[in-house]
């Protein structure tokens, strides 16, 4: 966990037992389910004003009138592109206005990363340092707080109910920051196989949940256990020690990467499982 540009594949065995391919086609069904429903979404493109410039943004909201709870998808190292504005459409298809920002917008506006991208390869990798230097924790924690503040100035955003805040690699970080700047508003907090949750820095995220008031869903990849074991213990003592709600997980099976499905090892069994254990999460938390 502690591995933010972990690489996104591996070599998997893809053979299929009859079960296995079952439980494939009942997740390829839910996803399908979800993009039909997303026909019943508006979704627009945004600029949010921030303490360092201008976020380019996408934002989701069920049609018609009202208003929902809030949720921001913070993305993984690739960006803001066509895999997470499926998401957030998806997400806002199950009741929720649904903002996704790109995390790289002091750099340039999304689509950062244009072409194939192999984390294989130095060169590529190179490409990231550039997006990555300015993301301090200072400038997340600002970000974060404009999101926030954006969010709740929509008339498509129920502003009376908690917040949801998502994260993938990472993304995951983001979550812990905004839950714990923003207790009273952040309800919420999924992060899902994320980078650099617990270090050894005095602005770990794990330290941050302290000040949080959130329930919290924390998703770990196999590969990311097996580089940190005593990762998750010390996120379950964290939680423990805040008297915070959270399920903290190890996904069998799945690597880093595995929820996003543009990617090498995206594992859509596992996929499924964590999407239904966060909207539970939502449906929970959020009312």
């Amino acid at each position: 966990m502690d591995d933010e540009l972990n690489p996104a594949s591996i070599d998997r065995d893809s053979r299929l037992t009859r079960r296995g391919f079952s439980t494939v086609a009942m997740a390829t069904g839910v996803a399908l389910a979800g993009q039909a429903l997303a026909a019943e979404v508006v979704e627009t493109d945004v600029s949010i004003t921030t303490a360092d410039g201008t976020c380019d943004a996408a934002f989701f909201h069920p049609a018609g009138k009202g208003a929902w709870p809030a949720v921001v998808i913070f993305t993984d190292i690739i960006g803001l592109r066509p895999a997470f504005r499926d998401m957030g459409r998806r997400m806002a298809a199950e009741g929720y206005a649904v903002l996704v920002p790109n995390p790289f917008y002091r750099t340039r506006k999304a689509p950062v990363i244009s072409g194939p991208f192999d984390f294989a390869n130095p060169t590529d990798r190179a490409k990231l340092t550039e997006l990555t230097a300015p993301l301090t924790t200072p400038a997340k924690t600002t970000d974060a707080a404009a999101y926030v503040a954006w969010l709740d100035k929509q008339p498509q955003v129920n502003a009376k109910k908690k917040i949801g805040v998502q994260g993938y690699c990472m993304g995951g970080p983001y979550s812990f920051i905004a839950a714990a700047n923003h207790p009273t508003r952040v309800g919420a907090a999924g992060s899902f196989h994320g980078g650099g949750l617990v270090t050894d820095k005095p602005d770990s995220p794990h330290l941050m949940v302290a000040k949080a008031k959130a329930d919290f869903l924390v998703a770990i990849a196999e590969n990311d256990d097996a580089k940190q074991p005593d990762g998750k213990d010390k996120l379950k003592a964290a939680f423990a020690a805040a008297k915070l709600p959270a399920t903290v997980e190890v996904y069998a099976g799945a690597q880093h990467g595995w929820c996003v499905k543009d990617g090498a090892v995206y594992n859509p069994v596992q996929a499924e499982k964590a999407w239904a254990a966060l909207t539970a999460l939502y449906k929970k938390s959020l009312g």
